[in-house]
C-alpha cells in the first residue's frame, strides 16, 4: 500500500515524541527531569470537574451541533467582550477539539495551494505542517528579538501572500506583542489585504504586560483576523480538548462544513466543562501566574549564570527559550543532537528548537514545580560543564 504524498510529507511533532520518550524512560523507573510539557502542572478547577460529572448524570453524552452548543458559543462571546473588547455573535463563533483543530479549521478554508502564508520565526510546531497539509507555502520571517519587524514584513509580502500567522504571546519565545506594534502590524495586513490568524491560547498567562487581540485595533482589521483561543491552558484543561475561534460568519460557515466531516462536534461532556470555565470564577489564575512568575525568574536568572547560556525574560506563556549554541562540538552539531544526549546522558527532556526554526536553542518549559525546576537545572548545568571539557 503506497501513502499518498500528503502523508509522507508531514513531519512529526519533536515535542510529542520527546514527551512521549521522556514518560517511557520515567515508567522503566528512570529518574528523568521533564521540561517538555506544554501544559499546566494545576489540577482542572473542581467547579469544572463537577459541571463534567452533571453533564453525564444528567445524559448530556449525545452529539450536538458540530460547532458547538449555542450556550458556550454565547459564553465564548462574553468573554471576547470582556477580555478583549470584542463584540461577536455565537453565528461568529465555532467550537473544536482543542484550539489546535481551530488553527487546523481555518488554514484549510482559507488557504489554496500555492498559496503563501508568512510564519514568523520562532514559531510554534504546528503551524507550517498544517500549511503543507493546506499545499501552501511557508514563508518564514527572520524576527528582531523574537518579534516581528514591520518593515521585513513588508518585503516579505507578494501577490501571493494570503495569511499572516500571529502568536502572542508566544510559544516557544513568551514574546507579547504590545498595541503599537499590533497596530503597524494591521496597517500591513489591511494595506496588502492580508488575513490574520491570531493564536490568542496563552493570553491570560502573562507578566507584567496587558494581552491585547489584534482584532481590537480597529474595525477593519478584525474583519481580516481570525481569532483562535482555548481553555487548555488559562483553566488547565489540556485533555478536555475544548477550543474555539471567532471569524466574519463566511469563514465560520466554512470551518463548520469542514468540521461536519472530520470530527464533528467537540465532546458534549467537555463542552458543559468549559462553559462551566468561561462563566465561572477565574481567582485560580493570579495565584497560577504569580507561581509562574516565580518559576519563570529563578530559571532565567539561573540559565543566564551558566557561563555560554544566552535565556531571554519571557513575558508570557511558560516557556523559557534558551540559546545553547556555545556548547555544539563534534558529537552536539545542533538542538536536536543536544536534546537527545541531554536525556540519555542527564536525564532532562527539552525540545529542539529546531523544532520552532531555530536550531541554536531549546525549550523549556517552567509548568512544573519548582524542586523539580532545581533538579533539572543543576543536571543541565553539570552537563554543559562536561560537554565543554
Amino acid at each position: 500500500m503506497v501513502l499518498s504524498k500528503r502523508a509522507t510529507s508531514i513531519d512529526s511533532s519533536l515535542t510529542l515524541s520527546i514527551t512521549a520518550k521522556a514518560k517511557e524512560m520515567k515508567k522503566k523507573g528512570l529518574d528523568v527531569v521533564s521540561f517538555s510539557a506544554g501544559e499546566p502542572d494545576y489540577d482542572t478547577m473542581f467547579h469544572i470537574k463537577e459541571a463534567a460529572k452533571q453533564a453525564i448524570d444528567e445524559g448530556f453524552t449525545k452529539y450536538t451541533a458540530s460547532s458547538g452548543i449555542i450556550e458556550l458559543k454565547e459564553a465564548v462571546c462574553a468573554k471576547f467582550r470582556r477580555d478583549n473588547w470584542l463584540d461577536y455573535e455565537p453565528k461568529n463563533i465555532i467550537v473544536s477539539t482543542g484550539a489546535k483543530q481551530s488553527l487546523f479549521n481555518m488554514i484549510m478554508v482559507l488557504v489554496d495551494p500555492g498559496d503563501e502564508v508568512i510564519i514568523p520565526v520562532p514559531y510554534w510546531v504546528s503551524y507550517g505542517e498544517m500549511v503543507k497539509i493546506a499545499e501552501g507555502k511557508c514563508i518564514f520571517l527572520k524576527t528582531n528579538n523574537y518579534k516581528i519587524n514591520s518593515q521585513d514584513l513588508e518585503k516579505s509580502i507578494t501577490p501571493k501572500t494570503k495569511m499572516l500567522i500571529l502568536n502572542s504571546p508566544s510559544n516557544p519565545t513568551g514574546v507579547v506583542y504590545d498595541e503599537k506594534e499590533l497596530k503597524q502590524i494591521a496597517s500591513i495586513c489591511l494595506k496588502h489585504k492580508i488575513c490574520v490568524l491570531s493564536d490568542e491560547v496563552y493570553e491570560k498567562i502573562i507578566y507584567g504586560k496587558k494581552h491585547i487581540s489584534i482584532a481590537s485595533v480597529n474595525e477593519k482589521i478584525k474583519k481580516l483576523v481570525i481569532v483562535v483561543n482555548g481553555v487548555s491552558k488559562s483553566y488547565a484543561m489540556t485533555g478536555w480538548r475544548i477550543g474555539y475561534a471567532a471569524a466574519e460568519e463566511e469563514i465560520v460557515k466554512a470551518a463548520t462544513r469542514l468540521q461536519d466531516h472530520s470530527t464533528s462536534n467537540p465532546c458534549s461532556i467537555a463542552q458543559k466543562a468549559a462553559l462551566a470555565a468561561l462563566n465561572g470564577p477565574e481567582d485560580h489564575m493570579a495565584k497560577m501566574v504569580h507561581e509562574y512568575k516565580k518559576r519563570r525568574d529563578f530559571m532565567v536568572e539561573r540559565l543566564n549564570r551558566i557561563d555560554g547560556m544566552i535565556t531571554s525574560r519571557p513575558d508570557g506563556a511558560f516557556y523559557v527559550f534558551a540559546d545553547v549554541s556555545k556548547f555544539y562540538n563534534d558529537e552536539i552539531k545542533d538542538s536536536t543532537a543536544f536534546c537527545r544526549i541531554l536525556l540519555e546522558d542527564a536525564y532532562v527532556a527539552a525540545i529542539p528548537g529546531l523544532a520552532f526554526g531555530d536550531d541554536r536553542c531549546i525549550r523549556l518549559s517552567f509548568a512544573t514545580g519548582m524542586e523539580h525546576i532545581k533538579r533539572g537545572l543543576d543536571r543541565i548545568e553539570k552537563f554543559v560543564e562536561k560537554v565543554r571539557k
